[in-house]
């Protein structure tokens, strides 16, 4: 009986997969000693609901994911070449350098025969070539779930540099989960995908996971390619090592929220299983999704509209309620004015904003008197997405500092990182950078910023400021009304973009397809280019 059931379910499943694999004569699924395309696996793993309706499946959710678009990002397609065009001499290590994590498939392809992998090679996207499968599937369902556990959470992982499944038995290929899987379900996967057998391990829920390629260090490079330093550039699995999120929850339960019912993992005959976590992968860059979906025949996306819109909406949704605390802890007239303060906290498990650099957050500080008219502003988004006051966005060579207190408009408290090239001038330039001249991101909880490490520290005026510790940051405002009547209302807004206005348009000078592309993209998009995150009001 357990025979003719385990039957059943190939038979099904064949009868499920089969419309996948009749795309057409030149859409077959790729397929690869060491890999497969994810439309070997989203055929068994769509077709999920909870018992509400709620539509989570895998396959769909993935593909409207930033992992499954990561090799056609178009500001990382922009800033690769970007990158190539300053440092010519070293443009094949850092196409292969950069192929790692946005293009792994790829790249470990070509590691495998003791080559280096080209991105250019593959771009544009949307144009036919042999291995453009490959690179197009970004991080993959089978890289993923094909990391070994080994040497997880040190140094030799980092930077992508993961142990990826052997051969077993000389007929199948590991693909880690956290489920123990039937005989009859695995081979229905072996069948399907030639050889791949679904394998439990614990490993692939464990935030060193993720820190393989979220943990990312870039070689500075100087005058005829010779490497003079190394900048930290990623580091959210070592901020979230150095807070109290290390006990309390891993990078999955936050950015795989887990489904609170038992429910099916395939939908070829699955058996309910408490502990499933959605694939969306939700972050924080609502900004590409948009511009995914606004260009997406250019950019050879294949999420449907819909499913990015989702997404786009999602990320913005947990941005707003799982990111930061504002409030208004004091606020009192004075002889010139009124003295107020703003207090923001981090909700998350690292720094806020974390990872890639061309992310920040800053206060949008607004007061005005009894008649509501504005009598100090600071803060404002400009229609092109920079910042009103901003001196990093004015001059690409200047930066705005910390503050502890700000009595001008032109002052802004942005929450940012700021890179250093090797004669300490201001850089968006990767592989130039070796160091940061601020880096005021936001604590979470159980940050020590004393004890912290050298590759996570908080630099510049927010290091020594006592109002900047694991509890938030305060920043005070003293404001001149002058002849304004009371009483004053001041309104304060956290606001977050993903890719900043000066890390946009320091593209522009590069003339080549790509940078000039992403610039015109961002140009269309610079007034959704940024978010409200939370508000906090007060009168007096």
């Amino acid at each position: 009986m357990k025979r003719h059931f385990s039957c059943i379910i190939v038979l099904a499943a064949v009868l499920l997969i089969w419309p996948a694999l009749l795309q057409g004569k030149d859409e077959k699924p790729a397929a690869h000693p060491d890999f497969r395309t994810s439309d070997r696996c989203v055929a068994c793993h769509n077709g999920l609901k909870t018992s509400s309706g709620e539509d989570i499946s895998i396959g769909f959710l993935w593909r409207a994911s930033i992992m499954a678009n990561s090799a056609r990002d178009p500001y990382w397609q922009g800033s690769v070449r970007r990158e190539a065009i300053d440092h010519p001499e070293s443009s094949a290590a850092l196409q292969d350098e950069c192929s790692t994590c946005h293009m792994p498939m790829t790249h470990l392809m070509a590691k495998a025969q003791g080559q280096g992998a080209e991105v250019f090679a593959h771009l544009p996207l949307n144009t036919k070539h042999k291995d453009n499968s490959f690179a197009a599937d970004g991080v993959s369902c089978s890289v993923c779930h094909q990391v070994e556990n080994i040497g997880l959470g040190t140094r030799d992982t980092f930077n992508g540099n993961v142990v990826i499944a052997s051969v077993k038995n000389k007929q199948s290929r590991p693909e880690y989960g956290p489920f123990a899987v039937d005989n009859g379900h695995q081979r229905v996967m072996q069948s399907s995908t030639g050889g791949f057998t679904p394998t439990e391990s614990e490993h692939i829920r464990d935030s060193a996971m993720c820190g393989t390629c979220h943990t990312l260090y870039t070689k500075a490079i100087g005058p005829g390619g010779k490497v003079i330093g190394s900048l930290p550039e990623q580091m959210p699995y070592q901020e979230w090592l150095h807070s109290d999120y290390r006990d309390k929850q891993s990078c999955q339960s936050c950015h795989m929220p887990e489904v609170k019912e038992p429910t099916r993992i395939t939908a070829v005959y699955g058996p309910l299983r408490e502990g499933m976590h959605r694939h969306d992968f939700v972050g924080a860059n609502f900004l590409m999704e948009h511009i995914l979906n606004d260009h997406r025949d250019e950019l050879a996306v294949k999420a449907l509209p819909q499913e990015l819109t989702v997404a786009a909406d999602s990320t913005t949704d947990f941005l707003k309620t799982k990111t930061a605390r504002l409030t208004i802890p004091s606020l009192e007239t004075t002889s010139g004015g009124i003295a107020f303060s703003v207090k923001v906290e981090n909700l998350t498990g690292h720094k806020f904003p974390t990872a890639y650099p061309s992310r920040r957050a800053w206060l949008h500080v607004v007061v005005t008197d009894r008649n509501g008219h504005i009598v100090f502003e600071s803060g404002a988004l400009n229609p092109d997405g920079s910042i009103v006051g901003n001196d990093n966005d004015a001059d690409a060579t200047r930066f705005e500092p910390h503050y502890s207190k700000i009595t001008s408009p032109q002052q802004v408290e942005i929450f940012e990182p700021i890179l250093k090239d090797a004669q300490g001038n201001v850089t968006t330039g990767l592989l130039s950078a070796v160091g940061y001249l601020k880096d005021n991101r936001i604590l979470p909880a159980g940050f020590d910023k004393n004890s912290a490490e050298r590759d996570i520290a908080v630099t510049g005026n927010a290091a020594s400021d006592p109002n900047f510790t694991d509890k938030g940051s305060l920043t005070h405002y003293a404001i001149h009304t002058g002849d304004a009547p009371g009483p004053f209302h001041v309104e304060v807004e956290l606001w977050y973009q993903p890719i900043g206005f000066r890390w946009a348009h320091n593209l522009e000078k590069y003339q080549a397809d790509e940078p000039q592309r992403f610039v015109h993209y961002y140009e269309s998009a610079a007034r959704h280019s940024a978010v409200m995150i939370v508000k906090a009001e007060a009168t007096r």
